[in-house]
């Protein structure tokens, strides 16, 4: 996973912890469970290009041949 993946998915789960304090404290409130499942989507999306993409080659020594 590249670092922008593991920056989401670490911002996904607070945003679940905090949507749960906030249900549980003040009640539920439909479009912040909406927002947490676009983002929930958004990550599982980003993850599946990350893991998708093949890493790029590494950089051969001059002179070298394939």
């Amino acid at each position: 996973m590249s670092g922008p993946t593991k920056t989401m998915t670490v911002l996904t789960c607070v945003a679940l912890v905090l949507t749960t304090a906030y249900t549980v404290a003040l009640g539920s409130s439909g479009w912040l469970w909406f927002g947490l499942v676009v983002l929930v989507v958004a990550t599982i999306g980003m993850a599946a290009a990350d893991s998708s993409v093949p890493p790029s080659p590494g950089s051969r020594p001059p002179g070298t041949t394939s």
